[in-house]
């Protein structure tokens, strides 16, 4: 699709720069004048004129305010760092760097439109980009409809140069159509990965006009994540426009466009895979030097793809996350280098493989490892989608990092290509999802979105015209290619709980295809068909799966999402008068929190004996109206990172398989006789000098017929009960005491008058949570357990086992 649109160039401003966004000056216009004047009047002139430039440098003139972000936003640590001459200043292509580029964030004009207008009207002042109009950091807080079109213009200084002139972008949301010096040269749809275009046909040595016209309908089709016209509950304000680095470079006629690598971990062998563009010259070759701390290991060179073989080769993991810098020359016939590009790869494998119960795991280099992290919006009250710094971005990763992660889910949107950097340097893997369409089954377009049934058998597909699902495909594929080469990236999810899902087999077989180096979740949350390679299931707050379904064993299970135990900082909160919320109702203290967060990571715990194999906690931050993060939206820590590693450090060390020692069988094996009473009894009711003999007596579960995996001996359809179970016991076995428990709904339990459960919501089938010794006694044992309900099935019952590692 071409535009028709064309540049009108008045109102340009300065001689090659902008006001606080500084590019370059000339002075060809400001020579020495001769006779006329005399060759000292001349040099006076001269100097005066230069002065007074000197001075519009460190004065600039424009007709607009000064830069400053929107007042009365919610800021973090890093607003107040950003200005239009220190914003997102380092090289945005870590992997692929060159020393020669120009960095074009900063001032640019803008303009708001009507959706068809084809130029700008009046300016309406500067933005600072790469900061979204609607972001307090763009300087601008506005929203931009779906009837208007956005635009962007700027001068830019480019030196003459016997190469070619690439102008990137690092991401554009969403369709987005350039100019320079009136030219058209380039169109791109797609709001999340970068794409460039090669400007030099339209640029001059000097000064020149860059346009650019995005339209955003944030709708239809659209893959636009969290972004909602409507923000609320889970969907986020929207963003428009640029919204990540530009930049310009200068490139050999003959140059090095893109590199892969693929490695054998055994051999120690990188196979690099160089993409060039331009003009074929005759003879050309590669040479590759790899280094590690800065010394080198190992070099070679060759035609086509080239294999490095890197001497006792170090394998990356979240312990130990090597790097190998890397130095690529494309050589001509005679040995002259022609193009010079620096890099970075690391030698890993990601697999799986089943344990010694038959459950699928991940493997990473060889070895089973549990996924552990949270799910990562990846938004900021100042920048929105953007970040305000790197070092903002950064700040996440590593607290991430010292709560005891080794995971981040990067959640329905691609981060800047440096906080993947950040994730290879510092060992975190990354689990990485699709950008998302719609928001569920009213979803305009009607029939794009399907009911959302999680693992639940027989789902349906939502319906995508030809077009707009080969949109899709081509939005993932570019997702792949943009981070392919990234050694974090351990897990690829094309859908998330069914928004947008639609052709569910053809795109997971695509997704397995395009990128066999790593494993396919092919619906986070459901719904799930068979394809790729785990089985994701997401239950609020705590974590559970539906291990009764036997079509999952073929795949690595997983539960994407639980946990959103939500807590509002006072003074911390992004809109106090809205319904903030978290998962499961908030907690009334920090300490209510920190219960509720140990319960969901002991449940963890005991789903991992079972064959789950990750866990994502829900989440990083508060976004808006959700209050359920680990930090405050500006980024206030909620939790204090040492006592979450505890919690890490306690899931971490849990095995995958055990053997299991029964102390007290649940109703799943043997009904045990309990006292119970459905009469509010007093309050040492658990104590074990209690007198129970008042109570009635029966066989165990409590329940009503139905409710799912229950196993009825009583039946129990009032809204309390209380039970009572007395037991020997001359010796406990060494191991990891724990509760196996089915409650339905809210049940605390208590052993020996202790306090040891206090579990929230309702299970929909037994779970485990691990319990300190200390709480049994030496000889008779009292377990005591209280369950509330409200409506629909309900059960009750509890049993004691230890474990061990197997």
């Amino acid at each position: 699709m071409k535009s028709n649109w064309t540049s009108n160039q008045t109102g340009a401003t300065g001689i090659g720069f902008q006001k606080r966004g500084v590019t370059s000056i000339t002075t060809k216009d400001l020579h020495t004048p001769d006779s006329a004047l005399g060759i000292e009047a001349g040099k006076m002139l001269y100097r005066v004129l230069s002065f007074l430039c000197l001075l519009v440098f460190a004065f600039p003139v424009s007709s607009f305010a000064a830069w400053t972000p929107v007042v009365g936003k919610m800021t973090t640590p890093w607003t107040d760092q950003v200005s239009p001459e220190h914003v997102w200043a380092k090289y945005p292509r870590p992997q692929l760097q060159r020393s020669n580029w120009t960095n074009l964030n900063g001032l640019w004009k803008y303009s708001i439109t009507t959706k068809d207008a084809q130029k700008p009207g009046p300016w309406n002042g500067e933005i600072l980009v790469p900061f979204a109009p609607e972001s307090a950091l763009s300087g601008v807080g506005r929203l931009v409809e779906p009837d208007e079109t956005l635009w962007y213009e700027r001068i830019v200084s480019v030196p003459a140069t016997e190469g070619r002139t690439l102008l990137h972008f690092e991401a554009v949301d969403y369709e987005t159509d350039v100019t320079v010096n009136g030219q058209h040269v380039g169109h791109h749809i797609g709001g999340n990965t970068p794409f460039s275009f090669d400007i030099t046909d339209a640029v001059k040595a000097g000064n020149n006009v860059v346009r650019v016209r995005v339209y955003d309908a944030n709708g239809g089709y659209q893959l636009h994540g969290k972004q909602s016209l409507n923000p609320r509950g889970i969907w986020y304000t929207r963003v428009t426009g640029i919204w990540q680095t530009v930049w310009l470079e200068t490139v050999p006629l003959r140059s090095i466009e893109d590199l892969d690598f693929s490695c054998d971990i055994t051999t120690g062998e990188v196979l690099v895979k160089p993409k060039l563009s331009g003009r074929t010259i005759g003879g050309e070759k590669f040479r590759i030097t790899a280094s590690l701390d800065n010394t080198e290991v190992a070099s070679t060179s060759g035609r086509g793809p080239v294999t490095i073989i890197i001497p006792d080769a170090k394998l990356w993991s979240p312990e130990s996350p090597t790097l190998y810098d890397l130095k690529v020359e494309l050589l001509d016939g005679n040995d002259k280098v022609v193009d010079t590009v620096t890099s970075y790869t690391a030698l890993r494998e990601v697999g799986k493989a089943k344990d010694a119960n038959g459950n699928w795991r991940f493997t990473l280099n060889g070895k089973p490892i549990f996924h552990w992290g949270p799910l990562d919006q990846g938004w900021w009250p100042d920048g929105l989608l953007t970040p305000p710094s790197e070092e903002a971005m950064l700040s996440d990763i590593e607290f991430l990092k010292a709560c005891g992660f080794n995971m981040i889910r990067k959640h329905i949107k691609v981060e800047p290509r440096r906080f993947y950097y950040d994730c290879d340097r510092l060992g975190m893997m990354v689990w990485q999802d699709q950008v998302s369409q719609g928001y569920g089954p009213k979803t305009i377009p009607e029939g794009s979105n399907p009911p959302w049934i999680g693992l639940r058998p027989n789902p349906v597909d939502g319906q995508w015209p030809a077009e707009q699902q080969k949109q899709f495909v081509l939005e993932y594929k570019r997702m792949v290619d943009h981070l392919r080469d990234h050694p974090s990236i351990m897990i690829w999810t094309p859908f998330n709980e069914a928004w947008g899902q639609h052709n569910t087999l053809e795109v997971g077989k695509m997704a397995v295809d395009y990128d066999t180096s790593r494993l396919i979740n092919i619906a986070s949350g459901g719904n799930f068909w068979p394809v790729g390679d785990i089985a994701d299931n997401h239950q609020y707050p705590d974590p559970g799966y539906p291990f009764g379904q036997k079509k999952y064993n073929d795949y690595v299970k997983v539960v994407g999402e639980f946990g959103g135990h939500g807590f509002p900082l006072p003074g911390h909160v992004w809109d106090p008068g809205s319904r903030n919320w978290g998962y499961g109702g908030l907690p009334k203290d920090i300490d209510e929190l920190k219960d509720r967060f140990s319960q969901s990571i002991n449940v963890l715990c005991a789903l991992r004996k079972r064959g789950i194999s990750a866990g994502v906690y829900t989440q990083t931050t508060d976004v808006e109206a959700e209050v359920n993060g680990l930090m405050t939206y500006d980024r206030v820590q909620k939790l204090d990172p040492t006592w979450v590693k505890s919690q890490s450090d306690k899931l971490l060390n849990t095995p995958d398989v055990v053997t299991v020692t029964t102390i007290l069988p649940t109703a799943e094996e043997k009904g045990q006789v309990w006292s119970y009473t459905t009469e509010t009894p007093n309050t040492d009711w658990m104590k074990p000098s209690f007198n129970d003999s008042s109570w009635k007596r029966s066989d165990g579960g409590f329940g009503t017929a139905g409710t799912p995996n229950a196993n009825v001996g009583t039946k129990w359809d009032s809204s309390d009960i209380w039970l009572r179970h007395k037991f020997n016991l001359n010796t406990l076995p060494e191991g990891q005491l724990v509760l196996r428990i089915y409650h339905d709904e809210e049940a605390e339990v208590f052993i020996n008058g202790k306090q040891v459960a206090a579990l929230t919501g309702y299970s929909t089938e037994y779970k485990e949570v691990l319990l300190e010794r200390n709480c049994l006694n030496r000889d008779i044992q009292t377990i005591a357990v209280h369950c509330h309900q409200t409506a629909g099935g309900q059960y009750i019952d509890a049993g004691l086992h230890v474990e061990n590692p197997r």
